[in-house]
């Protein structure tokens, strides 16, 4: 049983463009007090869903702290949640209770007012299946209904508990074959009339060992009831359910059995009542690079599309493929928005949209999945439109990777990932969490460097041309790659990796206005709320908590937290007061990059915490500095050679720095690790000496030879530094 004790008890340049109000605010008037635009009662003095209400909107009618106030926002209570890792999850606020989840699934019940802890469920997770999460042990949120708390855990199991007590009512496993797939669960669960309902990562690893699919449990009993699969399975098996039969036909019957063909469902699933159905988005297909060149691209549904099924049968309704043949990490699992708005012209109807990785921002047609109106939101250049009489990309030449690297935007990262949108009702526009970066896409085994597999990423790379792009390096392991500058050439003046929050205008399909809030490297940064109160709410990887006025964009309060925040904020009232509360922590695919002196977890530990905010709050306690990352402990004695240096560098890149960076991150930097780790390394890696910690043993991906060159590798890195560090300190 993983226990968690918390440490600490709760206590208590302006880029905007264009300030007129949106095309559907003009057009609906009156929409300020009856939100027309909204499918769903917006959220009040609750916030009863993870997206404030089942539309997903992350918006609340509150006004109390509004555009004429903001800037006395303060602190009002934190609660520290004894962990730290990357926090991904929006709170819950019902009849005065905050519910949430952390790492692994851990659930938390909170006074709503004071921060006073009332109950925790810890999950009982084998630490070891940490490796089965591409990024990171995160966990994006509950779901509260009849006085009963649901939580998916990491390692894939759903979790039913007494909302007064925590205690568990019933548990169902929802991974089909523990022993031969490597499934993690990490997004929010979601509920229907009747059931429970969750899906599963893995797409990304395990050389495309894993299979998409979403279940259905009974929300009484937690007994199953279905499962849609996302793709087909291998050549020669019988389908499960009659739309797998014309999937496997977009793949063409040669395609290779080994795979499992991806496709999994991490996030991005709603539930409309009104049609009774759910909408989901699939992931990427595995691996990446499946065809010899562009003219081989087939569909290979259901990747990368967003589909709809009967909530209480499974049967699909629709689809829509927004990547077809997605060789580029193109998931469509971003979180969906229902709204009722006039697209195209004509009368408002019921739509959900998406705003994807793919750089599209997305409009379709509720009920029966037409789509309506697809325009880039960031910088695209895979693609030159989307057709709407077909709903198919025009591909460019710089999509085919597949004879040399190519620089494609948007990267893997997407141009908006799972970090929550928000759309405002009463402005009319929707505020996007933007990454503006692309990615060198390379074709491992044709561009003949030493790596032709690399863990996470298959038989390709992507690879993000940040103030950290070392040429010579990338070159010696990947292959020739192009210069920095040449990249730049694209972009002109624009740098070439930043992140962006922008308002945009689903119905005149345009940018309204923009924020610039990191670059140079990825902020990391956060998810967005907006309120009635015509303000936008958005924390960032520096620490501080901003908020915008939702018309224009100009900055109205920046909160320094000390706290690196990626999740979305949200609000609500206890007693006549507004809160405004977020989760921070650094964390989720960020552990493959190492810290920069920007990021708040840089300075600071990362302690992960709850936020509370209120007008006329005092200054926010800050996190304790974080102990010197760049000491370097003297290194064990090494003999070694070139070839097992270089060898070691190779299989360090290809299975270890998934998670694991040398520099200032979330897990060790095993360039600076004690005398007595480095005695017990190859235990740690071959038999799982530290599993209980979260290292499970890779005997099945590395030889002990392997072992013997990361660890040469590792010792000669250190060496390097210690040496260096003595050369810098004092004399005595």
């Amino acid at each position: 049983m993983l226990r968690i004790k918390p440490r600490l008890p709760a206590l208590g340049l302006l880029c905007a463009f264009a300030v007129a109000a949106s095309s559907l605010q003009a057009g609906l008037p009156g929409l300020e007090a009856a939100f027309p635009a909204a499918t769903h009662p917006v959220a009040g003095d609750e916030w009863p869903h993870v997206g404030g209400d089942p539309a997903g909107t992350w918006f609340s009618g509150l006004t109390d702290i509004n555009d004429r106030n903001a800037s006395t926002l303060g602190f009002a209570w934190v609660y520290d949640m004894g962990t730290e890792r990357g926090q991904e999850a929006t709170p819950l606020v019902i009849d005065g209770v905050m519910y949430t989840s952390g790492v692994w699934g851990i659930v938390y019940a909170l006074d709503a007012a004071t921060g006073k802890l009332l109950w925790t469920f810890h999950p009982g997770i084998d630490p070891a299946s940490a490796r089965n999460a591409c990024c990171d042990t995160v966990n994006r949120g509950v779901a509260v209904r009849g006085g009963v708390v649901f939580v998916a855990s990491e390692d894939g199991r759903l979790h039913a508990l007494d909302a007064k007590t925590g205690a568990e009512k019933w548990t169902a496993d929802t991974i089909i074959s523990r022993e031969k797939y490597t499934y993690a669960s990490t997004g929010a669960v979601l509920l229907t009339s009747d059931s429970v309902v969750i899906g599963n990562s893995g797409a990304d690893l395990g050389d495309g060992s894993t299979r998409g699919y979403i279940s259905a449990w009974d929300i009484r009993t937690g007994a199953f009831k279905w499962r849609f699969f996302t793709v087909p399975p291998p050549p020669g098996q019988p389908f499960e359910h009659p739309e797998l039969e014309m999937a496997a036909k977009s793949w063409g019957a040669g395609h290779d059995g080994r795979y499992q063909n991806g496709g999994t469902v991490w996030d991005g699933l709603s539930y409309d009542a009104q049609t009774d159905q759910i909408v989901f988005g699939t992931a990427n297909a595995s691996p990446y690079s499946r065809v010899q060149n562009a003219a081989e691209r087939r569909d290979d549904l259901f990747n990368a599309s967003i589909i709809a099924v009967n909530a209480k049968t499974g049967r699909m309704n629709w689809y829509y493929q927004e990547t077809p043949g997605d060789a580029w990490d193109y998931d469509a699992v971003q979180k969906f928005v229902f709204a009722n708005i006039p697209v195209g012209g004509g009368e408002a109807r019921r739509v959900v949209m998406q705003a994807s990785k793919n750089g599209f921002f997305y409009t379709l047609d509720l009920k029966t999945g037409k789509l309506l109106a697809a325009d880039p939101f960031a910088y695209v250049n895979w693609a030159t439109r989307v057709d709407l009489a077909t709903g198919r990309p025009q591909f460019t030449e710089t999509a085919d990777y597949s004879a040399k690297p190519k620089n494609v935007y948007p990267s893997w990262a997407g141009a908006h990932t799972w970090n929550p949108m928000s759309f405002s009702p009463k402005t009319g526009l929707v505020y996007i969490p933007t990454i503006d970066q692309p990615n060198v896409m390379i074709n491992l085994p044709a561009n003949k460097g030493k790596l032709d597999h690399l863990e996470g990423f298959f038989n390709a790379n992507g690879i993000i041309p940040d103030d950290t792009y070392d040429e010579a390096t990338l070159t010696r392991l990947f292959g020739p790659i192009p210069t920095k500058a040449e990249l730049q050439q694209e972009r002109g003046k624009t740098s070439l990796v930043r992140e962006v929050l922008k308002a945009w205008d689903p119905v005149a399909r345009k940018v309204v206005w923009e924020q610039v809030t990191s670059e140079g490297n990825r902020g990391y940064d956060g998810g967005v709320l907006s309120t009635a109160g015509n303000i936008v709410v958005q924390g960032r990887g520096d620490g501080t908590l901003r908020v915008y006025n939702a018309a224009t964009g100009a900055q109205l309060a920046a909160i320094q937290t000390g706290s690196h925040i990626m999740a979305a904020p949200m609000t609500y009232r206890i007693g006549g007061v507004q809160y405004i509360a977020v989760q921070a922590g650094y964390g989720g695919v960020g552990i493959s990059y190492p810290l920069t002196p920007a990021q708040a977890a840089y300075r600071n530990r990362n302690a992960n915490r709850i936020l509370v905010f209120k007008l006329g709050g005092s200054p926010v306690p800050q996190p304790e500095p974080r102990p010197d990352p760049f000491t370097y402990p003297e290194p064990p004695a090494l003999k070694t050679t070139p070839a097992l240096l270089a060898h070691g560098e190779a299989k360090f890149t290809e299975f270890c720095s998934r998670c694991h960076v040398l520099g200032p991150g979330v897990t060790p930097d095993l360039s600076r690790l004690p005398r007595e780790v480095h005695g017990m390394f190859k235990d740690i890696v071959l038999k799982g000496a530290l599993a209980g910690s979260g290292m499970a043993p890779l005997n099945d991906m590395v030889s002990e030879y392997d072992v013997e060159a990361i660890q040469a590798y590792l010792i000669n890195t250190q060496r390097g530094g210690y040496e260096a560090q003595q050369r810098k300190a004092p004399a005595r």
